[in-house]
């Protein structure tokens, strides 16, 4: 059973985001960097797995402007995007992996289940996050009605949510697969509801639950980004 995901969580003052303007920071000498940006979901995955293991002194938080990204962060990893973690002298990448990463390689409660049965939906709602995003986000860019595909999406996480009864997350306990898709099922609730007009956790008591659960943890509650700011960004990006 996973730990209390608040058990080691301490506020920080968050660093300012870099600009092309900014230096590097020094690369490999013996500090942990995870280089992520404030407004990025696939980001704030690694940050919400950081702070639920308690690792906000070991773990230095590296902000990006997205927008204005600076040049050295294709030098130090080629994909030139975010999350990415250096960690003895190499960096990790990939949203997903690296919350896996984080939860191995570091000390701090354990955010995977022992359960086999918990370990086996753990991967299978893991890798069905991607087909999710996507099909909430090609509604979210479509004109009318929302898509079938996406109520299919939302009551697929309305019914993995009650797979277990001993808590009101994916696998009952708090795990990465809770950390994997609340960026996004928070996000995505505010996007349709200014833009769509739709609630996506109407009708779906589990998803209104897990959403409030998860607004209620402080080392999750720290990396979301002011609602109105995300929506002047969807209209930058022309949604």
């Amino acid at each position: 059973m996973a730990a209390s995901p608040a058990s080691k969580f301490a506020g920080e003052a968050l660093p300012p985001t870099l600009t092309p303007a900014c230096q590097q920071p020094p690369l490999y000498d013996g500090a942990t960097r995870l280089y992520m940006a404030y407004v990025c979901p696939y980001a704030q995955r690694a940050w919400i797995a950081r702070n639920c293991k308690g690792l906000q002194h070991k773990i230095l938080l590296v902000p990006i402007d997205l927008a204005d990204r600076p040049a050295w962060l294709r030098k130090i990893y080629p994909k030139n995007q975010v999350p990415c973690l250096e960690h003895n002298n190499k960096m990790i990448g990939e949203s997903l992996d690296l919350i896996k990463y984080i939860d191995s390689n570091f000390e701090g409660p354990k955010l995977s289940p022992d359960d086999p049965e918990k370990q086996g939906l753990a991967e299978e709602l893991l890798a069905y996050s991607d087909t999710f995003n996507q099909a909430m986000m090609s509604a979210l860019t479509a004109k009318g009605a929302v898509t079938a595909d996406a109520e299919a999406a939302l009551d697929k996480i309305e019914t993995s949510l009650s797979k277990f009864d001993d808590g009101p997350f994916f696998l009952g306990q708090f795990s990465l697969v809770d950390i994997a898709y609340a960026p996004f099922v928070d996000g995505f609730q505010v996007f349709f509801a200014n833009i769509k007009n739709y609630d996506t956790t109407a009708g779906r008591p589990n998803m209104q639950k897990f959403i409030k659960e998860m607004n209620g943890i402080a080392a999750y509650a720290q990396t979301k980004h002011d609602p109105q700011e995300l929506l002047a960004l969807t209209k930058k990006l022309g949604i």
